[in-house]
């Protein structure tokens, strides 16, 4: 369903706060005619230009079924002191997938979901590398999760936060995501900022959906990723294709044979995301809240 580009504000009432950040902070407003929900983005007017690329972003793929939608087409101004700035958005009210990797508590998501997710979340970031953009800070805090549409799913998935992200024909120099998803080319005083960049933090983010755990590798200012049980073949040779060399050393991977980090449209194409796993159905009682998407229920490395 399509968002409408209009909000109402004189009519919202609060719900509750969902979240506080670096940036500011996200509120839940409710329409009391027609309980129409959204997500209020509030940020120090010194940090306004943040909010107007977020909105930017979010209006040049207005549509997109996996990039989270603006609801005002304005950045609005607060009228109070000291003053903010606020955008309007689309209200994700499955949470985000640091919620759902949470209530594992350290254990791994079943494979399937996590197929699902990572195929959703590669179509995002397929549309906002071919448009020439970069997340810059993609975590699993900045995917969002929405009732299914389709059936057998148990969310949709759309990314969302791109106050960092690096858009056409812009200096990337000053921009910084979260260091334990950033690549190591992604430091530095020669650093890249590209689209490998969020391969690279894809891979972190499905490690982490596997249940491994970062550590800051001694001597570098990167982080590895451990993990504690088996993993297939297939996700095994995916978060390879993540964490593989930048495409830039390809002189040098063809001579040694190195894997080069493959692109969001490659890796669509994976084993990983193109295989047809089972779904195990839980319990009979537990069956219709499946179906709803209320239930969710040897170190490896990739080389670099």
């Amino acid at each position: 369903m399509t968002e409408p580009l209009y909000v109402d504000e004189s009519s919202l009432k609060d719900v509750r706060v969902l979240g506080r950040g670096t940036y500011g902070s996200v509120s839940l407003k409710v329409h009391p005619d027609n309980c129409r929900f959204y997500a209020k983005k509030t940020s120090s007017v010194q940090l306004k230009e943040h909010l107007e690329k977020e909105l930017r972003i979010m209006l040049r793929l207005r549509n997109h079924p996996r990039i989270v939608q603006a609801s005002s087409p304005h950045l609005h101004l607060g009228t109070t002191e000291p003053q903010d700035c606020y955008i309007y958005m689309e209200y994700a009210s499955e949470g985000t997938l640091r919620k759902t990797i949470s209530s594992f508590r350290g254990k791994s998501l079943p494979e399937y979901m996590i197929q699902r997710l990572v195929r959703m979340i590669l179509q995002g970031l397929d549309a906002l590398h071919s448009q020439g953009y970069v997340h810059c800070d993609l975590k699993p805090e900045n995917v969002l999760l929405f009732p299914s549409t389709n059936p057998g799913e148990p969310w949709d998935v759309k990314l969302a936060d791109f106050g960092l992200s690096k858009e056409p024909n812009t200096d990337p120099s000053h921009l910084c995501g979260t260091p334990q998803y950033m690549s190591p080319e992604s430091s530095g005083p020669n650093r890249m900022i590209d689209p490998a960049l969020d391969i690279y933090s894809l891979g972190c983010v499905v490690y982490e959906m596997f249940g491994a755990k970062p550590y800051l590798e001694i001597y570098e200012d990167y982080y590895e990723w451990n993990l504690f049980q088996p993993i297939s073949p297939a996700a095994k040779d995916f978060l390879i294709r993540c964490h593989a060399r930048h495409p830039v050393h390809r002189a040098e991977a063809e001579r040694f044979n190195y894997p080069l980090r493959a692109t969001a449209a490659e890796l669509l194409k994976h084993p990983f995301v193109t295989q047809k796993l089972s779904v195990p159905l839980p319990p009979t009682s537990q069956q219709e809240d499946w179906r709803q998407g209320t239930k969710t229920s040897s170190v490896t490395k990739a080389a670099v």
